[in-house]
Parts: C-alpha cells; sequence; structure tokens
C-alpha cells in the first residue's frame, strides 16, 4: 500500500535533474552573436597573440626576452631553460609548453633566424627537421645572445611604455626600443582570425644600410641596398626583379628559393646542403622515395638523410650513366627542393594591422626609433636637470659652510631643519633636503668644490640634450650612427645566393619524353593505335570493329604532337607519349572518349607533326578550298582543345596535311572532275577562312569528294588541269573502264 501523505500538507514539486529554460529556443541575431562572441577574440588573436608589431616581435616573443632580460641573463652564465620558463609565465598566463616552444624558435640551436636572440646550449632541435625534436627544457640552458643588447638599450629611460601584466603585480614593455630594424632581420609568421603576416628574413647589413639611405632620401631605389631576401638555411633566390619590386611596393609576393647540392663524382651521388625555408628534410626523401616507387625518377639507387654535427645534408646515391645536374633539374620540378615563401608584410602599428611595403615599413620604423629617442633624451635631459638643480644648491653654501652648520645646530625641532635652510640660504626644497642629508663627513670645503665643479659640464650636457630635442635632423643623425655601429658590429655575409633569370635551368618534361620509330594507325570510326616496328612485324592481322578500317597510317616517333580534327570544327592536340605502346591485335584507344570529345562528335582526320611545318589543306562541298598555316595549331601552353579549328560555314569532305605543294583530284556531285594543285590556293594563318573558290558548281550542286591525286589515276590528267576557279570535266567513257580512276 502506498503511503497516504499528511492532510493539509502540499505537495512537493518533482525537480530532480529538471534544468530551467532547458529545450527552449532564444531568437538572436546573428551580429549580435558575431559582436558579443567572435569579435572580442578575433581581436585578441589580431593583437595579442599572432600579427608581430614594429619592434619585430609578437607579445610572446617580447615578454619571454623580458623576462630573461631582468633576471640578469644579458652578459652573464647561462641558465635551466626550465627557470627562464616559469618566470615566464609571471608575464605570459600560457602553458609552460607554448612558453619553451616560443624560446626554442628564437634560440641559436634551432638554426630559424638569421641573428638568434637566445644562445642556447643543449639539444633544441632543428628548424630544418621535422622529426629531430628538442629536449625538455630542464636539460638545456640559455642566456640572451648579445645583439639584445641592441634591443633593450636605454629600455629604463622610459623609451617605451610599461603596462601591467595579466594580474597587476609586474610591470612590462609595450614594444621593445630596437636600434635596428627587426622587424625585418628575422622571420615572423603568424596567423590570426581573417588576416596573417609573413615576413621574410633580410641581410641586417643591407637592412641598415637601406635605412639610412632613406633616412638621407625619401626617394632612394630601395632595390639597389636591399637585394633579395637571406634565408638562415641559406639556398638559391631565383632573383625575379620585376617580383622583389612589387615585394617592396606592396608587401606582398613571392620569392623562389631553390636547393643547393654538390656532386662527388669519385663517389657517383649528389650532396643537399641547402633546403628552401619551408619545407623539411624528412619532406624531401620522403616524396623522393614516393617518386622513385612510381618510376618517375628511374636514377636513383639509394637516398640517406646524413645531416649531423656539421649540419645538413641529404645523400642521393646515383645509378651509372645517370646525369647530376638534369636529374636535379627533374626533382626541383617534382620536389620540395625549389619552393617559393609567400611574403605578405602584415605589422601592428598602433594597433592597427597593416600590410605595408618595405619602404613604408621602414618610415614607420624611422617614427617609432625617432620617438625612443626623443624619449631617452628627455629622460636624459630631466635627470642632469634635477641634478643641475641640487648642485647649485649645494654651491650656495659653499661661501658660508659655518652659517649651514649653524643654522642646523640652532634648530630646536627636525622639521624646521629644511624651512630654516631655505631662508637662510634663498633654496627650495628639494635643494635644502638634498643639503640637509649630507654627512657630516663631507661639510668641507674639498668635497663641496669637487660637487660643484660638475656644474659647468652639466650645463654644456644639457644645452646639448635640448638641441637634440629641438633638432629631428639630430635626432636622425644619431639613429643613423647607432645603425652604422650595428652594422659593424653584427653584420653577417649573405647566406642565400641570387640566381639570375639567364643562370636558371628549367626542367621541361617534353625533353624526357622517350623517343623512338612507331606507327601511327586511325580508323574510319575513330580507332587509333601506336605500334612500334618490331611488334608491327612480328603482328598479324589488324584487328577492327565491324565494318571498320584503317584510313591513316602514317610512320614518325614517340614524341609527336596529334592533332585530331572533328566534323564540329574543332580539332584535340594529344603527345604521342600520351598513348602506350600497343599491338595490332587490340582495337585501341577510341579517340572521341579518350580526349573527352562532346557528345556525337566525331573525328574524322589526324594530323602528326613536331615542328608544325606546313599546312592544313581543306576541301568543302561549296567548291572551295582553305589552306591555314600548320603553325596556326601551335600553342605555347598544352591546350588540349582548339574550337575553330577551320571555316564551318560548309562541311568539309577532305582534310589533309601537307608539307610541300602538290595535285588533288576534285570531284562534284555530278560526276565532273578537277585536277587543282595546292599551290594555287593561297596560304592564309587564320584557322576560320572560308578559303577560294576552286570549283564553280550550277545551283544545288556539291563538291562529293576530294583525294591526294597519284601517277596513273587518269589516262588524261592535263584535260582536268584548269585555271581555279573551274567546272571541272566530265570523264570519257573510255576513262571510267577498268580501275585507273577510282570514284
Amino acid at each position: 500500500m502506498p503511503k497516504k501523505r499528511d492532510a493539509g500538507r502540499p505537495a512537493k514539486p518533482r525537480t530532480r535533474g529538471v534544468i530551467e529554460g532547458a529545450g527552449s529556443v532564444v531568437e538572436q541575431r546573428i551580429t549580435d552573436t558575431l559582436e558579443t562572441n567572435f569579435m572580442p577574440y578575433a581581436m585578441s588573436v589580431i593583437l595579442s597573440r599572432a600579427i608581430p608589431e614594429i619592434d619585430g616581435f609578437k607579445p610572446s616573443h617580447r615578454k619571454l626576452l623580458f623576462t630573461m632580460y631582468k633576471m640578469g641573463l644579458l652578459g652573464s652564465a647561462r641558465t635551466k631553460s626550465a627557470n627562464i620558463v616559469g618566470q615566464t609565465m609571471k608575464l605570459n598566463p600560457h602553458g609552460d609548453a607554448a612558453i619553451y616552444d616560443t624560446m626554442v624558435r628564437l634560440s641559436r640551436g634551432y638554426e630559424a633566424l638569421l641573428h638568434p636572440y637566445i644562445d642556447s646550449k643543449g639539444n633544441f632541435g632543428k628548424f630544418y627537421s621535422r622529426d629531430m625534436a628538442w629536449a625538455a627544457s630542464r636539460y638545456t640552458e640559455a642566456r640572451l645572445d648579445n645583439i639584445c643588447q641592441e634591443l633593450f638599450r636605454d629600455i629604463d629611460k622610459d623609451t617605451v611604455d610599461f603596462v601591467d601584466n595579466y594580474d597587476n603585480t609586474l610591470k612590462e614593455p609595450t614594444l621593445l626600443p630596437a636600434s635596428f630594424p627587426s622587424v625585418l632581420v628575422n622571420a615572423n609568421t603568424g596567423i590570426a582570425v581573417g588576416m596573417a603576416s609573413s615576413i621574410c628574413p633580410f641581410n641586417l647589413a643591407e637592412v641598415c644600410q637601406t635605412t639610412i639611405a632613406l633616412m638621407r632620401d625619401p626617394k632612394h631605389d630601395i632595390a639597389s641596398t636591399l637585394l633579395a631576401p637571406d634565408f638562415p638555411g641559406g639556398g638559391q633566390i631565383l632573383y625575379n626583379h620585376a617580383a622583389m619590386e612589387d615585394i617592396y611596393r606592396t608587401g606582398r609576393g613571392g620569392v623562389r628559393v631553390r636547393s643547393r647540392y654538390s656532386y662527388d663524382k669519385s663517389a657517383n651521388c649528389i650532396d643537399i646542403t641547402q633546403i628552401p625555408p619551408t619545407t623539411t628534410v624528412e619532406v624531401i626523401v620522403e616524396k623522393v622515395v614516393e617518386l622513385v616507387k612510381q618510376g618517375k625518377i628511374k636514377e636513383i639507387s639509394d637516398i640517406r638523410d646524413e645531416t649531423g654535427l656539421d649540419g645538413l645534408k641529404i645523400t642521393i646515391d646515383l645509378k651509372r650513366g645517370a646525369e647530376p645536374d638534369r636529374l636535379m633539374q627533374r626533382l626541383f620540378k617534382m620536389t620540395a627542393l625549389e619552393d617559393s615563401f609567400s611574403c605578405n608584410f602584415n605589422i601592428l602599428v598602433a594597433g592597427t594591422p597593416r600590410v605595408m611595403g618595405v619602404g613604408e615599413l621602414l618610415d614607420e620604423w624611422i617614427s617609432f626609433r625617432v620617438e625612443c629617442i626623443r624619449r631617452r633624451t628627455y629622460y636624459d635631459l630631466s635627470k642632469k636637470k634635477e641634478k643641475l638643480h641640487l648642485l647649485k644648491g649645494l654651491q650656495s653654501i659653499l661661501l658660508d659652510i659655518d652659517k649651514a652648520v649653524a643654522i642646523v645646530r640652532s634648530t630646536e625641532e627636525e622639521a624646521e631643519v629644511v624651512p630654516n635652510l631655505m631662508i637662510g640660504f634663498g633654496i627650495d626644497e628639494v635643494q635644502a633636503e638634498y643639503v640637509a642629508e649630507i654627512k657630516l663627513r663631507h661639510l668641507n670645503r674639498e668635497y663641496i668644490l669637487k660637487r660643484t665643479e660638475e656644474v659647468g659640464q652639466l650645463e654644456k650636457e644639457i644645452a646639448e640634450l635640448q638641441s637634440v630635442l629641438d633638432s629631428r635632423a639630430k635626432v636622425k643623425s644619431i639613429i643613423i650612427s647607432e645603425l652604422n655601429a650595428v652594422i659593424k658590429k653584427y653584420a653577417q655575409p649573405r647566406r642565400s645566393m641570387l640566381v639570375y633569370p639567364d643562370e636558371i635551368e628549367e626542367y621541361s618534361e617534353e625533353e624526357e619524353v622517350p623517343d623512338y620509330p612507331v606507327n601511327f594507325f586511325f580508323t574510319k570510326d575513330g580507332y587509333f593505335k601506336k605500334i612500334t616496328p618490331l611488334s608491327l612485324r612480328m603482328s598479324g592481322e589488324q584487328k577492327l570493329k565491324e565494318e571498320d578500317r584503317i584510313v591513316q597510317h602514317i610512320e614518325n616517333t614517340n614524341t609527336a604532337d596529334l592533332l585530331f580534327f572533328t566534323d564540329r570544327g574543332q580539332v584535340y592536340k594529344a603527345k604521342a607519349s600520351d598513348f602506350g605502346d600497343t599491338k595490332a591485335s587490340v582495337l585501341g584507344d577510341y579517340i572521341p572518349a579518350r580526349l573527352g570529345m562532346e557528345e556525337g562528335e566525331n573525328a574524322v582526320y589526324m594530323a602528326v607533326t613536331k615542328d608544325y611545318s606546313g599546312y592544313m589543306l581543306f576541301f568543302f562541298e561549296n567548291g572551295k578550298a582553305a589552306k591555314v598555316e600548320m603553325s596556326s595549331y601551335a600553342t605555347k601552353t598544352n591546350r588540349r582543345k582548339l574550337v575553330g579549328a577551320y571555316c564551318g560555314k560548309s562541311p568539309a569532305v577532305f582534310l589533309c596535311h601537307i608539307t610541300e605543294d602538290r595535285e588533288f583530284l576534285v570531284t562534284s556531285a555530278q560526276g565532273r572532275i578537277l585536277l587543282v594543285h595546292s599551290g594555287a590556293v593561297p596560304a592564309k594563318s587564320t584557322r576560320s577562312t572560308q578559303g577560294v573558290a576552286v570549283m564553280t558548281l550550277r545551283k544545288g550542286g556539291r563538291v562529293l569528294k576530294a583525294e591526294e591525286y597519284e601517277e596513273g589515276m587518269l589516262k588524261n590528267p592535263n584535260r582536268y588541269r584548269k585555271n581555279i576557279p573551274a567546272a571541272g570535266s566530265l570523264p570519257k567513257a573510255e576513262e571510267t573502264e577498268g580501275e585507273q580512276m577510282k570514284l
């Protein structure tokens, strides 16, 4: 029996497992969702994570380097990387793995930067290897590299703004006062939301020289001093002046980088020692192995990754007779041994992302550096003015030290010492405070004279600093002198070699097609066969479909081009090497299907050529003939289909590829015959030409057929040779007897 509840006690609602509002649908505008949820995230990624600023650093880089600077790791002994990572977490609220990854990329051991910011010790992996992982942070050590002196110089002199860290316990700089354009010297890439940044590295000396030249002449030609990017892994830059100018002007473009290699004749192997920055050793080795397995590369017997303490090295063992340079040209085309570095100079300037060319970017850096110099100068000026002010107060008691002592001794309360000194010597509170704090042992004439001797020097220094503040030209001269000092101290030779267009060898697939004699067969129904002479001699009867027959048999080689003309005035192009060698006992390739012709379209003629010499001759039903130069069908690109191969106003009854002029036998539906010499038909370069009239026809008449004339086809050929256009002649009875003339 179920329990009865007490009378008068209300039943409790059953709420277990029920969520208020669950299952309800709330309408919200998509724009509100984007503004509330997505936009703050997008802005955070753009402004605080992925896009570098004008000093060349992302926030994660800056926080790490500043932490190391505050730890005293500039010019000191190394410390464990784990210690650095732990300290950095006070500024960077991300996990230790992310911080250590950032540290690895900035290190000397990783070899990703032209001028590393961190002097590392231990296994930091390699930029050019996917599988060479770096050791854990507890095993490695690091300190700031010497070049960081240029990043942190005068950072304590109010050169840049400082802000609170994420928990308001520490201050960190918003930018680093770098004394050289580090934004262009070391590569930096980042993917934000809706935008990205990819900055290629340039040679330090070239960047500084270009900056100096732009400060002296705003119209300076950047390409004359900034030759091209300079990648830490070296390689060869395939120099394209127009593309480089475009990058310098717009900040966007691509740079083609090719690996460097040497051939060891004694060991018959190729040693690759420099690769593009966009790939890794493992990717290259895997791709080459794949090409060998597919049979696309046959000259390689083995490939090994021999990267070691001496640096990157990929060794390719060659088979006997292989040409190393020719093989490398093919590998450049087919693998990442040649790759393109995409540039997108997207930089945060005053909190706004901007894609800038090199000139505009350097102008922004110059403005930033001018502000740093002015703030540093103002800081020094303020400090010197404060010191001068104190020394002048000290100088005022020089004449009567005893009076100062007497004032102090006669003052009953300590709080009255400073006011009494102010009254006694006519000095302000700051000066009086300074005088009152002087030790008793320093209350002698010698000490005071030595200190006040600095007054004259300070006044000169203050005047000089003030003149710097008042003159932009002097500020720029300071920047130029600092840039020259950076060049002298840190400049390195270029690592990437420039290869100019006339020195570039490009691989062409056509050159690699094996060339050997073949026989081409083309049938009335559109079937094609390619048979070698040996196979043809050993074969029996040609296999054909019922009622099909061979209409063309041409001997040529495997490197020839094939042009299939259709009954719809189009031509489809193919290479003989595209078709496999076959036998007479097979039907062959059905051309309309193989070349993707339109539904119902049929191939009616096959032209075979290598150099596109000669002419295409067309005879039409309306009695006209057209002779089109074969070169009209040659294209620079490998286009497969050409529309308007010949005039379509009247059906074509005969097509023929000729290399020299000859006679053709034209027959009308009324039985008239005309011998036409192709030399009488003018050649045209326009494929759609209507041609010229060769046979005059009566109303309703048409040309039935045309064919090449061979000696013996007519008993009296002169009877049918006439000046065109002509109606032709009807054959005599005796000429139609036997098989002399084929109608």
